[in-house]
């Protein structure tokens, strides 16, 4: 549930019972979300907020700061473009003003009984943006799909540690003689993947600081996802700087040179630990710190 506090602040709590008392727990909500950029985002995400179609995903454990990120697109789009702005959020975190749109939060429990339901019914309201909150379920997720194969922008947010695991789960939410169907859906349908992870700050520094995985739909990808051949998409991605894309270790590597995590949090939260530290050894060595730079900044 979400709680505002007049002259304090607005929160986002979890309330249950532990040994037959009352526990909750209470994070604090800014008023004001930041810009993409300030975020720690690719410029790629700032374009995404300009198409006018298409499915993006917004994925990562919980606390991750898929909300924020969603949150901050929206308002991207909303002081960018005149357009009808749908979210469905459970519960609604951020109260976002109208910009140069139209903005209409709702949520689930109080405006809707579910995601699949207030979603259907946005599509009577004639949105141009949706944004949904979570994609929990096989009806949800169909109807995002068609809603961003039909002419809507879709941003939603997944529970899942990278991209492939994403579309992954998408496609074997669907019983077993749809699953095709969905994957040209999805292959068609689907502009890109952005999985974060927050990291502490190195040294002795209060707060967060974001890495990304960026998976950017192109032939190539759109064809994996087509056939099935999910197990090549990490392969893509690797090789796709010149599109924008990066893994989440180049991410890694890239704070690492800027001294803004530890290397013991990269390894932590890497792929392929021994990549990352070889790579950020081998950086410091030749003093070419911005040799990742080109990979993250396109």
């Amino acid at each position: 549930f979400a709680l505002q506090v007049e002259g304090i602040g607005r929160f986002r709590g979890n309330a249950c019972y532990v040994s037959g008392a009352i526990e909750a727990n209470f994070r604090r909500i800014p008023f004001e979300v930041g810009d993409l950029k300030s975020l720690g985002h690719s410029p790629v995400l700032d374009k995404w907020c300009d198409e006018r179609a298409g499915l993006i995903l917004v994925t990562g454990a919980s606390g991750e700061g898929k909300s924020t990120t969603m949150a901050s697109m929206a308002q991207t789009i909303a002081q960018r473009r005149s357009v009808n702005i749908v979210s469905i959020e459970d519960p609604i975190e951020f109260v976002h003003s109208h910009g140069r749109s139209l903005f209409n939060q709702r949520e689930i429990g109080s405006d809707a009984h579910s995601f699949a339901s207030a979603l259907r019914n946005a599509l009577r309201q004639d949105p141009d943006v949706i944004l949904v909150g979570e994609m929990r379920d096989t009806d949800t997720m169909q109807t995002a799909i068609t809603a961003a194969e039909t002419g809507h922008l879709v941003v939603a947010t997944m529970h899942t540690n990278d991209a492939p695991s994403a579309i992954g789960r998408i496609i074997d939410a669907f019983p077993k003689e749809g699953q095709q169907f969905v994957a040209a859906q999805l292959a068609w349908s689907l502009l890109g993947v952005v999985c974060q992870y927050l990291l502490p700050l190195s040294g002795d520094k209060p707060g967060l600081i974001l890495a990304t995985e960026l998976m950017i739909v192109n032939s190539g990808i759109e064809a994996c996802i087509r056939e099935r051949r999910l197990s090549q998409i990490p392969g893509l991605i690797q090789i796709g700087a010149a599109d924008g894309m990066h893994t989440v270790d180049v991410s890694l590597i890239e704070l690492l040179l800027d001294e803004r995590i530890s290397l013991m949090d990269a390894m932590a939260h890497a792929r392929d630990p021994n990549f990352v530290k070889e790579e950020f050894q081998k950086a410091l060595k030749s003093q070419r710190k911005g040799w990742f730079s080109g990979m993250l900044r396109k």
